[in-house]
């Protein structure tokens, strides 16, 4: 498949957006065996460092490792930007029986509020669209599943679909458990109780996990010191500030666009202590040689 410019552009992109979830040791180790460039000298962030490693890359190089890191292509067209998807935001599929669809739709508004941009197949498809198509895109596009686990959830043949989809992706999957009990291959899904729960509440601990899972805790991190960068008011500054003093995760260009932040936002040099302790966070992981 010979690709055209656009479309390297894209690939190169979501490749680079899925393996720089990966660390830096496992991205060092995927560029080497599919014999493309590396370097142990990089001062910026993962995602930066693998688009600059595949500029030049053949384009069978780039379907090949799009195939490798779980990237469904199907025709020239590549379509890696879906109008669903929030530009900067974690993608996550929530996956629910049709009758619970305004409950999903909730979730979804209360999850925007921690970085994450939803997928809710009832309310997310247009109704000219091929709505088949368009649930699988946001499968093969989206970075985490949710399964709402309502009475009647494994008599639908969508929904068992959709989570075998994710887990087919080996994808970070989540239940929350109202009047159903996981059971099969969901069952060893990390569970949160839904029942007489607020969308807000139980959004609040979907991010937790999320910020500390293994497979997510990256992205997260940098879609909250992209928040911090953004802050749009002091209120806003302190709050990202706090979540950016409980990361578990830190890459080598945070210290620097932290700084800068500092620098060019009033919100954030203005807000009370916000530099003290932003100044202080950086001293901590450099300390620790991050």
């Amino acid at each position: 498949m010979a690709l055209s410019s656009s479309d390297r552009i894209k690939l190169i992109v979501e490749i680079a957006r899925r393996l720089s979830n990966e660390g830096w040791a496992l991205i060092d180790l995927t560029l080497k065996q599919f014999g493309l460039p590396w370097t142990d000298q990089w001062e910026g962030d993962e995602k930066s460092y693998v688009i600059a490693m595949l500029n030049d890359s053949p384009d069978e190089s780039l379907l090949d490792l799009a195939h490798h890191v779980g990237f469904k292509i199907d025709s020239p067209s590549l379509g890696l930007d879906p109008p669903f998807w929030k530009d900067g935001n974690l993608r996550v599929f929530i996956t629910h029986l049709a009758k619970h669809q305004q409950y999903a739709g909730k979730l979804k508004e209360s999850l925007q509020n921690f970085g994450c941009t939803s997928f809710v197949a009832h309310s997310d498809i247009h109704p000219t669209a091929e709505w088949q198509n368009e649930i699988e895109t946001a499968l093969s596009t989206c970075e985490v599943l949710i399964a709402l686990l309502h009475k009647g959830f494994n008599e639908s043949d969508w929904t068992d679909q959709e989570v075998g989809f994710a887990m087919g992706r080996k994808l970070p999957a989540f239940s929350v458990c109202f009047d159903q009990d996981p059971y099969g291959f969901i069952g060893r899904f990390q569970a949160f109780k839904g029942n007489d729960k607020s969308t807000d509440a139980l959004a609040q601990e979907i991010f937790d996990v999320l910020r500390s899972h293994k497979q997510t805790q990256r992205r997260m991190a940098e879609i909250l010191v992209s928040r911090f960068e953004n802050s749009h008011s002091f209120q806003n500054a302190k709050e990202s500030m706090k979540l950016l003093e409980e990361l578990q995760h830190w890459s080598k260009g945070y210290s620097e666009r932290i700084d800068k932040a500092l620098k060019s936002n009033s919100q954030i040099s203005e807000s009370w202590n916000v530099p003290e302790r932003a100044t202080a966070l950086i001293k901590r992981w450099t300390d620790k040689g991050s």
